[in-house]
């Protein structure tokens, strides 16, 4: 992590803590690093008629208030944030990742080893239940794996894995097309989730009904309103304290702050940063902040007039107050972003990154020899927080010539769009919890119509990704990462605006909450105390 990332992350933590920033304004809901990666929401569903929300002791029943909708409940057929959220609950993958150090430990593996460069051999815990109380076995595990391939949406996550072989009743062997330094990671995505292969093999449909071993079962989708779920009795951690959990889709920030005010909620997934100091002053409520590894750019379609050339892409980047986006999208809590990649990671570097300059932008231009009337630019914002850094991007363009406008989307028809490369420009962003997983995602050519939403073709950044997957070694790896880094803010392909401080908001009482830096939580952990 460079010094400069912790400074102005330690320094916005103390502004919080002394309560230095002013207003409360409720307008907009926080960020979706759905790519990758955003919304997921719960509502309560009390045990008798008082309203959900209290934190009583005995309290068996949570509503969580997320601002997006999953696209889907398969773990197969999305790669969005908000549908993570969903599959964390329904179903468990071979790996995990860890809450601390955000690296891959085993989940339904018992033990695992590498028994040569291309070959892994993983030994599953027995006795595992599906939610339709069959036992999970190795042919599963084989069947889940090799179904996931056959899916562009998470195929990212697999495609290196070329053979799953049983070698006995407890134990698979994967082997790869390589030396693979991402396998323990892609095991831990929802992508590769463990689901039973008769129902894979009668075709059965995971959106509708999630059948999985996950801590919780899926209860009912009310379509745009909320979802809901039980507790599995038969998880094989041990049956979750909270049994009844709502998440309760609610688009707009401050009503989510205003229905966890209200005690109509219990948790706060987005909190709404304008309601920051509010929320943080109220003794009814818990409020917990972590510097995220999600990253936030504005995305430009590299294969657009006028995008397709780096000049122009480079005088866009520089036209970008990135200061006034945080301060007026994020009410100052985020990190404005200079490259073009996470810098909590190791590896990320601000070489030959762009800095605020209008003149230096004007002079980008005219390089460029493109005309800036001529580039047509509609930034789709999938909700306040990113229409309001769109609105800074807008005016901060018109400065070069460059007339930009705003177009408002729900975040399923977002998604849908930006991968499919209809569109020319969008805020969004991507969260993983390493670098190998994020460049892999955002920029690697194999990404297009998946998550590379900037339709970025660069052989040298293919190359050294490619480099980086087959490198074992985490300091050989962090030069590659440099390097790339290094050429990833020379092409510029989208331009960098920030990394939130998130927030995430729960009434007190609700007890063993913990939030990763990549934003994840333990719900089969988390209980009501006194």
């Amino acid at each position: 992590m460079s010094k400069k990332f912790r400074a102005l992350s330690l320094l916005l933590v103390l502004v919080m803590a002394f309560g230095l920033f002013a207003g409360c304004s409720k307008d907009e809901p926080v960020d979706d690093k759905g790519n990758q990666p955003s919304a997921g929401d719960d509502a309560n569903k009390p045990t008798d008629d008082k309203p959900s929300g209290g934190g009583d002791a005995g309290k068996d029943s949570i509503v969580i208030a997320t601002m997006g909708e999953t696209p889907s409940l398969s773990p197969t057929e999305h790669n969005a944030v908000a549908g993570s959220y969903m599959n964390s609950l329904t179903y468990n993958m071979l790996f995990r990742t860890n809450q601390d150090t955000l690296e891959p430990e085993p989940d339904l593996v018992d033990s695992y080893e590498n028994v040569s460069d291309t070959e892994w051999q993983f030994k599953i815990h027995q006795g595992v239940k599906f939610h339709n109380g069959e036992t999970m076995t190795v042919e599963d595990v084989k069947a889940s794996l090799e179904w996931a391939k056959g899916f562009p949406e998470v195929n990212l996550y697999n495609n290196d894995i070329v053979k799953v072989d049983i070698i006995d009743d407890e134990t698979i062997q994967i082997t790869t097309d390589g030396p693979d330094a991402m396998l323990l990671s892609n095991l831990c995505h929802h992508g590769n989730a463990i689901v039973p292969k008769a129902l894979i093999d009668s075709d059965h449909d995971f959106n509708t009904d999630p059948i999985g071993t996950g801590p919780y079962k899926f209860v009912k989708w009310n379509r745009g309103d909320s979802l809901e779920f039980e507790a599995f009795s038969d998880f094989f951690r041990g049956e979750p304290p909270i049994k009844h959990m709502t998440w309760k889709i609610i688009p707009e920030g401050s009503s989510r702050t205003i229905a966890l005010e209200a005690g109509e909620i219990d948790f706060i997934i987005e909190v709404e940063a304008m309601d920051a100091e509010r929320l943080q002053s109220n003794d009814d409520i818990e409020v917990i902040q972590f510097n995220h590894t999600s990253h936030n750019w504005m995305m430009l379609n590299n294969e657009k007039p006028g995008l397709d050339n780096q000049d122009v892409r480079h005088a866009i980047n520089t036209a970008i107050d990135k200061e006034s986006v945080v301060m007026v999208a994020y009410n100052g809590l985020a990190t404005p972003a200079l490259s073009a990649v996470p810098m909590n990671f190791e590896g990320a570097t601000e070489e030959n990154a762009d800095v605020y300059d209008v003149e230096k932008a004007k002079e980008w231009m005219d390089k460029s020899g493109v005309d800036p009337a001529s580039i047509e630019i509609a930034i789709i914002c999938s909700d306040d927080t990113k229409k309001r850094a769109g609105e800074v991007v807008q005016a901060n363009l018109k400065e070069i010539g460059i007339n930009a406008t705003i177009e408002s989307m729900d975040l399923a028809t977002y998604l849908s769009a930006t991968a499919e490369g209809n569109y020319t420009a969008a805020i969004g962003g991507y969260t993983s919890s390493d670098l190998l997983s994020y460049v892999v995602g955002v920029y690697h050519s194999s990404s297009i119509n998946a998550s590379n939403k900037t339709r970025l073709v660069d052989a040298k950044v293919d190359e050294l990704i490619d480099k980086a997957k087959v490198t074992l070694d985490a300091g050989e790896r962090a030069k590659i990462f440099e390097e790339l880094s290094a050429r990833l803010n020379e092409l510029c392909s989208q331009a960098p605006l920030y990394q939130p401080l998130t927030l995430r908001a729960f009434k007190k009482g609700l007890q063993n909450v913990k939030v990763s830096d990549s934003g994840g939580i333990r719900w089969e952990d988390i209980s009501w105390g006194a």
